[in-house]
């Protein structure tokens, strides 16, 4: 899908530094300091999107601090304008291609990480751009805190599988696996944009949590 530019993005990321956070970089191993409550876990999402999942989080869980990731500038602010409407001080939003997560946190800095939507890459030849490929738990093993947990959601039953595959073969915990979550009824489940679009047509949505050991 063609995204549409958006000429005042960078504008308006840039009027809400309260959120959006403009050196990433150099808060390496500093995250917490961004935050009014700095002793709160740090939960992270990779792939914000346009923000309906950190939002609500957000208000749902005042007792933990989130950072969004998403590379993607005319989508961030779709993300930016739902975290400001939610009004809570929780939440920090980066704009950057989050290849190699080393170089944002340092090792231990993150208690969870959200895996919601990804692309799937379906094609073989493409199996390592899957954000569940080994190399990228490498990354997820080293910015975590010991025994850190990756929470995962996706409508793509062949991603899912793979990711389970991927999980169990890395030595991870299987923590929590649901092959449809919505038919569990988790009332603390906050649904994405992409979740609602999918659930509403009957497709099925999957989630998994795993940690290190």
């Amino acid at each position: 899908m063609r995204l549409r530019n958006k000429p005042w993005a960078d504008d308006f990321l840039k009027e809400h530094d309260e959120v959006v956070v403009q050196e990433p970089f150099a808060q390496k191993g500093k995250w917490k300091e961004l935050f009014e409550e700095p002793e709160r876990p740090l939960h992270l999402e990779i792939g914000s999107g346009k923000g309906q999942f950190i939002a609500g989080m957000s208000k749902q869980h005042d007792d933990i601090n989130f950072i969004g990731i998403e590379r993607v500038k005319s989508v961030i602010v779709g993300a930016l304008k739902k975290v400001l409407k939610a009004d809570t001080t929780n939440t920090r939003l980066v704009n950057e291609d989050a290849e190699d997560l080393r170089e944002l946190f340092d090792p231990n800095e993150i208690d969870h990480i959200y895996l919601n939507f990804s692309d799937p890459w379906p094609k073989n030849k493409h199996e390592k751009r899957r954000l569940t490929y080994h190399t990228f738990l490498e990354q997820y093993k080293e910015v975590l805190k010991a025994e850190g947990e990756i929470t995962l959601k996706t409508d793509n039953r062949g991603l899912f599988e793979y990711s389970l595959v991927s999980f169990s073969q890395f030595g991870m915990l299987l923590e929590e696996v649901s092959v449809d979550l919505h038919a569990d009824e988790d009332p603390l489940n906050v649904e994405t944009e992409y979740e609602e679009k999918f659930s509403s047509k009957g497709q099925p949505i999957y989630r998994c949590r795993a940690r290190f050991q």
